[in-house]
């Protein structure tokens, strides 16, 4: 591995093995067996098995902290599928890590709300703080650094995730303390949720179905969530009713009126639609007459296009191509008149 002045690693080193490293290829005996239990337990879950594979593949992470060429290998196993289908599923979903993943997740928001909001500016100062880069592990192992388009999260932008845990409305300077807290092993509360973060392996094992009693901590909606709704009960404000509704709670004059509209509406194209009939006609009548763009149609329905209907370049463009084409038939015929005819042509 390549080590700078300081100690430490480089970034790109921070993340391949050494030389000679080779995974593991198979559990031990206690190891085996505690997988097997508890993926009994998730293929249960299931009316086909191979719907098992995803909560699968985050066990495997609990166990080994990402999925490993064994793990992989116990998917397939266990489900019936081949090494090369578990590893097509692991290698489309960011969530699954091929490489080995720190104790914590980083994610730094750098989608257009976040950014604009200064996440680009954190996420900047996390590369320069850490050392690393995206999808990088600090060699202490303790942080993996991830850019992420979305952290679903956006009314407290900018927000940073913590094994996918919330930090809302951060700064550069809150969050280089965020990673230093972790990196030195302190109790590490997130904005909302659940009362601490916890490693990587513990929240896979969750994620892969096995609740650790700590769905009820902490808050789950903020300020900035909820502000819309206690808005709209300050004020009255209500949503409109879907489909009927709206004449069952009486919506009052408004509804009669639109329900008044949509008669008159579509007396005025009874006629067309039962000249036309069928699944034409109710598109017809429904689009005023014309029918929607992709609706299906009679050939006697759809319009011919005529060259007319071509713009002037397009025109100009098969006009040239027929000359030419006119051209080269009748050097053909000449035998020698064709690079004549078509110089002319050019001229």
């Amino acid at each position: 591995m390549t080590i700078d002045d300081t100690g430490l690693q480089s970034p790109d080193a921070a993340t391949r093995r050494a030389s000679g490293q080779v995974h593991r290829t198979g559990y031990d005996e206690a190891t085996l067996a505690g997988l097997t239990a508890d993926a009994a337990q998730v293929v249960a879950r299931y009316p086909q098995q191979r719907s098992a594979l995803l909560p699968l593949l985050h066990l495997v992470q609990s166990v080994d902290g990402y999925v490993s060429p064994r793990g992989i290998a116990f998917c397939a196993q266990t489900l019936g599928l081949t090494t090369a289908e578990v590893s097509a599923v692991a290698t489309f979903y960011s969530q699954y890590k091929r490489h080995p993943n720190g104790d914590f997740t980083v994610g730094v928001c750098i989608n257009t709300l976040c950014a604009v909001m200064g996440g680009d500016a954190i996420w900047e100062e996390l590369v320069e703080h850490l050392g690393i880069g995206h999808d990088e592990t600090t060699p202490d192992g303790a942080v993996t650094l991830e850019r992420i388009e979305c952290n679903a999260a956006c009314d407290y932008a900018p927000v940073v995730m913590v094994n996918w845990e919330f930090f809302d409305d951060q700064t550069p300077q809150s969050a280089t303390a965020l990673v230093d807290r972790l990196r030195t092993g302190g109790t590490v509360r997130p904005t909302r949720g659940a009362d601490e973060v916890v490693p990587f392996r513990a929240m896979s094992r969750v994620l892969a179905g096995f609740p650790d009693g700590r769905a009820d901590e902490g808050p789950a909606a903020g300020e900035a969530t909820l502000r819309g709704l206690r808005l709209a009960r300050e004020r009255g404000w209500t949503a409109p009713a879907f489909g009927d509704e709206g004449a069952t709670a009486g919506q009052g004059e408004g509804s009669q009126q639109q329900d008044r509209h949509q008669d008159r509406h579509q007396d005025q194209h009874q006629d067309q639609h039962q000249d036309r009939g069928g699944a034409d006609g109710e598109a017809a009548a429904r689009a005023g007459g014309q029918l929607p763009t992709g609706a299906p149609r009679n050939d006697a329905e759809r319009p011919v296009t005529t060259p007319a209907d071509a713009s002037p370049a397009t025109q100009e463009r098969a006009e040239h191509v027929e000359a030419t084409t006119r051209v080269d038939e009748s050097g053909t015929q000449g035998g020698t008149g064709t690079g004549a005819g078509a110089a002319g042509e050019d001229r």
